[in-house]
């Protein structure tokens, strides 16, 4: 069963190994400046490390895109969530664990009854993780730039999400 609890600066040395990982950085991954990161404090900002009995195995940043300091998603509409996902160790990936992790942030966007839907920027070349999302929901959107990063985005809304659940 995954838990998530909120990343501290005790994280920044796993968060930065994860990045050196090979899948990880071909997800988009291994860009993040941990060091300024993690301490940061936002309202629109929430950073989670998924455990699995007390293990880390993945990280989650929720974001409203509105909001976000940097305008990384450009002018967005109110009443959405962003969000970035991933699992640590090759060792865990194809178990399930991403799949717990998503539904967990999904929930925890949806528990506000303002959020209308949740966005996520894949890279275009990634197919698992297009699979990944329409397996969680989410549908295509449109393809974008993001700086250099040819990306999907991604989008499941609140309707969506409840008509999904179990």
């Amino acid at each position: 069963m995954i838990r998530l609890r909120c990343a501290t600066r005790a994280d920044i040395p796993l968060l930065k190994y994860w990045d050196t990982l090979p899948h990880v950085i071909e997800a988009g991954g291994g860009e993040w400046e941990w060091d300024v990161e993690i301490p940061f404090e936002a309202p629109w900002l929430e950073q989670f490390v998924a455990e699995e009995d007390g293990r880390p195995v993945g990280f989650i940043q929720i974001i409203d895109p509105a909001e976000e300091q940097t305008h990384y998603w450009g002018e967005c509409e109110p009443d959405l969530r962003a969000i970035d996902i991933w699992i640590g160790e090759v060792r865990d990936l194809g178990r399930g664990l991403g799949t717990e992790m998503m539904q967990l942030a999904l929930s925890r966007c949806f528990a506000d009854p303002r959020i209308k839907a949740v966005l996520v920027d894949p890279m275009a070349s990634n197919i698992r993780a297009h699979r990944f999302y329409q397996r969680n929901g989410f549908q295509f959107a449109e393809r974008r730039m993001f700086g250099s990063d040819d990306c999907h985005v991604m989008r499941v809304s609140r309707e969506a999400w409840l008509a999904g659940k179990p």
